[in-house]
């Protein structure tokens, strides 16, 4: 039954306590990071696959078993193919597994869905997509007199070889020598819910160590062959594409951590009153919108990126598939969000990650318009007729971004900042909708 308290038809003393709040003119920068990128992923992935001499770790006949994450990762799908191509030229049976912990609603169903929205398909790889929940108890790791059991995905263990496939990157909750990357593939995402649930039991506080605890317990005792991890630029593009051998993963990734570190993008001003982000999804972030980036950090185990009193978000992307993990990080948001966030697709990610601050509801306004105008009217000690506001589409596309006339100083002095265009009032339509960067990507 509806309940008419959650209606949301009548907005008219909203509008009443916000129609003095005033959206200061905005003007479009370009951010100018550096751009060198692969122009041949597929190519250079064949160059490092050849050049590492693995056909001694292949025999014909192999059953392969590659991982699929649930990010939006530039050209994995291409990664993943040309992998797959290679190992069939060797005589080995390759597959791809949804490897994504609890995403995807915790559902077999849901995690292919995932993959097939960024185009991994078993048309464009070449290889079945075989997508299964169920793990297998591989062993228990000992950590401060506890005994903790490590999971696996069941078919991955049953194949003759594991090849992990991910993007290596900073973490959106922690710091470690191991973050986003090869050994958190093997723990997490080859975990599927129930693995990555008894890697999470204790918050991400153990992180730093629990990480690569049971990443190298994987990579010992399962089927390992070895990793494809990739790095991207400031750009989203794929700079840089790594082939390590079983051993050679430990030793190596934290210096392709660091590599990527530094080609974080940032906003190239330190602080504002008002970050509006138009979309946050887990195709951008595990977070939905990377704090490392944004500064919404919803543990205290990060730190860095935007300082600012209020967010704003605006829209889920469709590929999120109604996972709306990020929103509790923001202060206000729209209708439009809300009627796109799924509660049952979100809340499995909550109670594996033992993390609730991220699927909290923000105060839900009407539409854009009135999203901007709450975070401003509920700024303290700033000028209110001339409020900071830092605008950005999402927290994958830094290129380009709009502040407020406040900056406009700031940004004249500031390198690296291109000014694009005069101060202008930002358009929205008779809805309330904003009317910039409304292509989809």
């Amino acid at each position: 039954m509806e309940n008419p308290n959650h209606s949301f038809q009548d907005y008219s003393v909203i509008e009443g306590l916000l129609k003095e709040v005033h959206i200061p003119p905005m003007f479009k920068i370009r951010q100018h990071f550096d751009d060198t990128h692969l122009t041949d992923v597929a190519g250079e992935v064949r160059r490092q696959l050849e050049n590492k001499g693995l056909e001694e770790l292949l025999r014909p006949g192999m059953c392969i078993c590659l991982t699929g994450s649930s990010r939006g990762i530039a050209n994995m799908n291409v990664v993943l193919r040309e992998a797959v191509s290679y190992l069939k030229r060797l005589g080995c049976h390759p597959f791809i597994v949804p490897a994504m912990g609890s995403h995807g609603g915790a559902t077999a169903e849901g995690q292919r869905l995932i993959l097939s929205g960024y185009g991994i398909t078993e048309e464009f790889c070449g290889c079945p997509i075989d997508s299964s929940m169920e793990t297998v108890e591989l062993g228990h790791v000992e950590e401060e007199g506890k005994r903790l059991p490590v999971y696996i995905d069941k078919l991955a263990f049953e194949a003759d070889g594991i090849v992990a496939v991910n993007r290596i990157k900073p973490h959106s909750a922690f710091r470690g020598d191991y973050e986003s990357g090869l050994t958190k593939m093997l723990c997490i995402g080859l975990g599927n819910q129930e693995g990555a649930d008894s890697l999470h039991r204790d918050g991400f506080g153990v992180f730093k160590t629990r990480i690569p605890l049971f990443g190298n317990f994987v990579r010992t005792h399962a089927k390992v062959l070895f990793g494809i991890g990739v790095i991207e630029n400031a750009h989203d593009q794929t700079c840089r594409v790594a082939v390590l051998r079983n051993e050679e993963i430990p030793v190596e990734e934290p210096g392709l951590l660091e590599y990527a570190k530094g080609l974080m993008p940032r906003i190239l001003v330190d602080e504002t009153d008002v970050m509006v982000v138009k979309e946050i999804g887990k195709d951008f972030s595990g977070s939905g919108m990377d704090p490392n980036i944004t500064g919404t950090w919803s543990t205290p185990y990060g730190g860095g990126g935007l300082k600012h009193q209020r967010t704003a978000v605006l829209d889920l992307t469709e590929a999120s598939h109604g996972n709306g993990m990020g929103i509790g990080q923001a202060d206000t948001t729209t209708l439009r969000f809300y009627e796109k966030f799924n509660f049952l697709e979100t809340y499995p990610n909550a109670l594996t990650s033992t993390v609730f601050w991220p699927i909290k509801l923000a105060m839900v306004l009407r539409d854009d318009k009135m999203a901007i105008q709450g975070a401003i009217k509920t700024c303290n000690h700033i000028d209110p007729e001339n409020p900071r506001i830092v605008l950005i589409r999402n927290t994958l596309t830094m290129g380009e971004l709009y502040l407020s006339k406040a900056y406009w100083e700031l940004a004249q002095n500031t390198p690296g900042i291109e000014i694009v265009e005069e101060p202008k009032e930002l358009p929205f339509d008779e809805k309330g909708n904003l009317l910039i960067w409304e292509e989809r990507q």
